[in-house]
């Protein structure tokens, strides 16, 4: 076969794959059309799911009468005239391909009157060559577009759509996503001549209200604000506590630049922002607005401009996961500086009560020597107990190397150890506590030469002038030591670089601790090195952890007493065989 041009109305009906999926496709372009036109009221009238009809008319500014056939061709458009513009997108649209290419698998009827023009005038195309017909209308300043018979040229894409319910919620859940994008503009959504949606205009204080009505009160009563801004990218909009966050993931809601998207880093970095507070039978439940300057954002990287790249994805990842975590935080625990807690003297008792009320499994069953020492409950900061004085001695002292093997791991961070023979006990490793310890350690060592510092991808801005100045009183070389790098900006200060182990916290809350625990001239004593060290520790071990931990604690501590608790075993009669 030889290679020729392909007939326009083939070539926009290929163009129209790409674009036009369903009925809800056809609607988002169209009404991305009339936003762009500078429209402020928008009605959609849908009959049978969109597969029958779909009518979208706005008050916008309205197309001139020489211009509504270039409107219906391909590749014309009045958004973009350079690469420059291409670059810097301003506008919803920019390609000029979306009228030319429904036109091309329905049978659309573009009507509109400019202002400045007395007359209305109606067009549509017709024919192989999609050569479009004008006709004088009646019709008020702005444009309607009627598009009927989706895909009535193309039976073979007709047959994928789904039954009607099905295609009017896809666009249903469409006008809800704009009608979040812009709250400046009144919609109104008709299907088969019933009213299903109607919202009001609103200012942007009022935001919340067309929120209620698209997503719900539930949301709206949960939700907290969040404004944050870095130089010239700006944060805003409103999340909620992960205890009141939806099952599904139906009220996720992410704008850039006014354009809704559904970005995987965007979205990772909101889930990585809830951390360990969410749980799995929830979702991340959010109504956010990025923006930023257009050059720094590519749109034209997908079809259906769903997706976007960011000239510094990382960069941007980073700033929306301290953004939303800081948000989170402020709610969560408003007044801890880290995670990591004391148990309650609520579950010490509940603790208590599971203890073995005897000291032996099977008090019946005893040895020569009396009872052995109970097993002492361990709970961070508290000691085990030594054994009674009558009591038989047990092994506390230190332990050859490698005497014994790690059973199994108890609660996530106890270490079951069994030693060998002539050894007649079970210790209980306290891993988390071992750990710390052995930080703590290493901090100190390496304080003498300075800690390695992380440095920020997106440095944070001190909003405490209190705070800031009290950073800018400490000595650099101070600050250096412990891998802190700040800058002065005005009166506030901007932190650039933190200790790795404060990488993902709150940075302003580190800063305050920081200053806190060092104070003027002070050096950083052991409550500062457990602070810092209760960053880095694990929350969960595995086994092979333990094993190392095990080997740690026996090398490094000479299997000191006070991160175990041994478990006396009772002395069993002997086999039968």
């Amino acid at each position: 076969m030889p290679i020729q041009l392909l007939p326009i109305s083939l070539a926009n009906q290929i163009a129209a794959g790409e674009v036009i999926e369903r009925p809800a496709s056809v609607v988002k372009e169209l009404i991305e059309n009339s936003l762009d036109a500078g429209a402020s009221e928008l009605v959609i009238d849908i009959e049978k799911g969109g597969r029958r009809r779909m009518r979208i008319r706005d008050n916008g500014a309205g197309i001139a009468k020489e211009e509504l056939p270039l409107a219906l061709a391909r590749h014309a458009t009045s958004k973009i005239t350079s690469l420059a513009d291409l670059e810097a997108i301003q506008s919803l649209g920019f390609r000029g391909e979306a009228l030319a290419s429904i036109s091309s698998v329905a049978r659309l009827t573009l009507t509109s009157k400019p202002e400045q023009q007395n007359q209305a005038w109606r067009a549509w195309v017709e024919g192989r060559d999609m050569t479009a017909e004008l006709a004088p209308a009646s019709h008020p300043t702005g444009t309607t577009i009627d598009v009927e018979d989706l895909f009535f040229n193309t039976p073979a894409r007709r047959k994928f759509l789904r039954t009607d319910k099905t295609e009017f919620a896809h666009i249903d859940e469409l006008i809800k996503r704009i009608a979040l994008s812009r709250y400046d503009v009144r919609i109104t959504l008709n299907h088969n001549q019933k009213v299903i949606r109607q919202f009001p205009a609103v200012t942007q204080a009022q935001a919340l209200t067309r929120i209620t009505k698209v997503i719900g009160r539930s949301f709206s009563d949960a939700a907290m604000a969040i404004d944050c801004a870095h130089h010239d990218v700006r944060l805003w909009g409103w999340v909620v506590p992960p205890e009141a966050c939806r099952h599904q993931a139906d009220a996720q809601y992410f704008y850039v630049n006014g354009r809704m998207m559904r970005d995987r880093m965007l979205n990772h970095a909101i889930r990585q922002a809830y951390g360990d507070t969410l749980t799995d039978e929830r979702s991340p439940t959010y109504v956010l607005y990025l923006e930023l300057p257009a050059t720094d954002v590519d749109v034209n990287v997908h079809p259906a401009k769903h997706e976007v790249r960011f000239h510094q994805a990382r960069q941007m990842h980073d700033f929306v996961l301290q953004s939303v975590r800081r948000c989170l935080s402020d709610r969560v625990h408003p007044e801890a500086s880290h995670s990591y807690q004391a148990s309650s003297e609520t579950l010490r008792q509940q603790v208590a009560e599971l203890q073995p009320r005897m000291a032996m499994p099977l008090p019946g069953v005893m040895g020569k020597g009396g009872a052995a020492a109970a097993p002492a409950p361990m709970f961070p900061g508290t000691a085990p107990q030594l054994p009674q004085k009558d009591a038989p001695e047990t092994s506390t002292a230190a332990l050859p190397a490698h005497d014994g093997e790690v059973l199994t791991v108890v609660a996530q961070r106890f270490a079951l150890i069994a030693h060998n023979e002539p050894t007649t006990e079970l210790q209980l490793l306290d891993l988390q506590r071992l750990e710390h310890a052995y930080l703590q350690q290493q901090l100190i060592r390496q304080y003498a030469t300075g800690l390695a510092g992380q440095p920020l991808l997106i440095p944070v801005k001190i909003a405490d002038k209190a705070l800031s100045q009290q950073l800018l009183a400490l000595a650099h070389e101070q600050l250096g030591k412990l891998g802190v790098l700040v800058q002065q900006d005005g009166q506030a200060c901007v932190v650039k670089q933190v200790p790795s182990a404060l990488r993902h916290t709150d940075i302003q809350q580190s800063m305050q601790q920081l200053v806190d625990s060092l104070g003027a001239d002070k050096q950083p004593d052991s409550a500062f090195w457990a602070w810092l060290a209760r960053h880095s520790v694990s929350t969960s071990y595995r086994r092979v952890q333990a094993e190392h931990w095990w080997r740690v604690w026996q090398e490094h501590f000479a299997s000191a007493a006070e991160f175990s608790c041994p478990m006396p075993l009772p002395h069993l009669p002997e086999p039968l065989k």
